[in-house]
């Protein structure tokens, strides 16, 4: 076993990256909210539908479980602007 120091791979020269530049004092937070949540459900719903519309060589049922995903976006969309995104106005707690 060698015991030499093992190091990060350097960015690539020029890119203007640097691993050092990441600033961690802001939370990045991970989507967790019911616009999140609903959004990827819907979604997955559609790409449910979409890969059994493959297997069965289905066209139809392949574009609706792609319209499905659409207004999975759509969706989220709407609940994020009414206040049930990440910080939302909806998700306050009140104190109770």
């Amino acid at each position: 076993m060698s015991n030499a120091p093992v190091s990060a791979p350097k960015p690539a020269a020029g890119t203007g990256y640097s691993y050092d530049d990441v600033d961690h004092s802001e939370p990045t937070g991970h989507g967790n909210s019911p616009a999140a949540w609903t959004t990827v459900l819907v979604m997955l719903v559609g790409a449910l539908i979409m890969s059994i519309a493959f297997v069965i060589a289905n066209i139809t049922i392949f574009i609706a479980g792609g319209v499905v995903m659409a207004i999975g976006l759509i969706i989220g969309f709407a609940m994020r602007k009414a206040g049930y995104g990440v910080g939302g106005s909806k998700l306050k707690n009140s104190g109770h």
